[in-house]
């Protein structure tokens, strides 16, 4: 999906040379920086706490970037106005009167739209760390071919959820792990990478496609999304379906542990370019660093006009942001203020990933094509964030 627009309100200066990146699970594969926020105890930002913030209008939307926003928002309105607000901030209702006004609202006075029928709060701090994801593009191929040769893997029936024969039934509690039964019948963890890449679901007609080169595919798993491009053309998108139950591990944090990342002397740079270089130039032990990542993602293919959110949405490139949705309501507008220029401004939360946990930890989407890899991958952004709410809420909660 390409940018809205061709000079995006966010822009506002040259890029900056690339930050050392941070984790995210649909992002790029290192840890965030020692002075990042770190995830509260608190179960939603109900119980974290929240503040007033100042008015909308003290904010400066630009009006490109609002206008954006507005779109991102209406497409998300028949979801917040049915949904259950994990944040315990907002009910569908209080939603009702935005949404019923968006569609018909000039896109050219977009900021007074979100000026009149919103309030500002801040969850927690409100110290805001922020992260990037795109919509990656990589050589493919519908049928196996010399030099198309790793599988894309569709949902395979037998990855189920139940609870082993060892937990007892009083601890049996939420949700039941990821697993497979073996042929003793036995519920057992399901394939892990290395067993997959290793075969141990070949020959069972899940292949949906076929990537040609397994780095490149390897991070299109960790986006959850993006584009295959045959050798004649053919575009075809593929989208997060599940994931095969092993937890994620961010090989950017191993490579900064072990010394391999950083500024000095025979260190790669610490964003996903300088991953993938060291991958290519060490393919051993890229191969196993990669493998120390368990977790596989497996794949549908997709139609409409751009990769889905975790509320069934598209996202969109350079509005769409990402959040933990226990302490941001889905289809929130989201203000960032923050020491990359590129991320400042307005967002809308229209998406989740396994690493976006906790109060004011944000990953903002950038589209597909080049820009977008440079930008998503060297994003690490602080600042401070605030969300909108529907006006009223705040009186409801009794925050003065």
């Amino acid at each position: 999906m390409a940018a809205r627009f061709p000079f995006p309100a966010k822009v506002l200066a040259a890029i900056p040379a690339l930050a050392f990146l941070a984790s995210c699970v649909s992002v790029v594969p290192a840890v965030p920086p020692a002075n990042a926020p770190a995830a509260s105890a608190a179960l939603n930002a109900a119980a974290l706490g929240i503040a007033r913030a100042p008015n909308i209008e003290f904010y400066g939307l630009l009006p490109r970037d609002s206008a954006a926003a507005l779109d991102a928002f209406e497409a998300s309105c028949g979801v917040v106005t049915r949904r259950q607000d994990e944040t315990g901030l907002t009910r569908p209702e209080d939603w009702t009167l935005a949404c019923a006004n968006a569609p018909g609202w000039p896109r050219d006075n977009a900021s007074r739209f979100f000026a009149t029928y919103f309030e500002a709060v801040r969850v927690g701090d409100g110290q805001a760390f922020a992260t990037g994801y795109f919509e990656p593009e990589i050589l493919g191929s519908r049928e196996w071919r010399p030099g198309f040769e790793v599988p894309v893997y569709s949902l395979p029936p037998d990855l189920v959820r139940a609870w082993p024969d060892d937990v007892p039934e009083d601890q049996r509690t939420g949700r039941p792990p990821l697993g497979r039964f073996d042929a003793n019948g036995d519920f057992v963890d399901y394939h892990d990478r290395t067993q997959i890449e290793e075969g141990a679901l070949a020959g069972r007609g899940l292949e949906i496609a076929w990537a040609a080169d397994p780095v490149e595919f390897f991070f299109l798993q960790i986006q959850g999304s993006g584009r295959l491009i045959t050798p004649e053309g053919e575009v075809i998108r593929i989208g997060y379906a599940g994931q095969n139950g092993h937890a994620y591990t961010g090989i950017g944090g191993v490579m900064r542990d072990r010394g391999l990342l950083g500024d000095g002397p025979g260190q790669y740079p610490g964003s996903m370019q300088g991953i993938m270089q060291y991958i290519r130039e060490n393919p051993a032990e890229g191969r196993d660093l990669m493998r120390m990542n368990a977790s596989w993602v497996f794949f549908t293919e997709l139609g409409g006009d751009g990769p889905l959110g975790s509320i069934g949405v598209p996202v969109r490139g350079e509005s769409s942001v990402a959040v933990d949705p226990k302490f941001v309501p889905y289809g929130a507008p989201v203000f960032l203020s923050t020491d990359r220029v590129e991320a400042r401004g307005l967002w809308v939360a229209q998406d989740t990933g396994g690493a976006i946990r906790g109060p004011n930890r944000f990953d903002t989407f950038w589209g597909a094509g080049e820009r977008a890899r440079e930008i998503a991958g060297g994003m690490s952004a602080r600042g401070n964030a605030v969300i909108f709410l529907p006006r009223g809420t705040l009186d409801r909660l009794g925050i003065n």
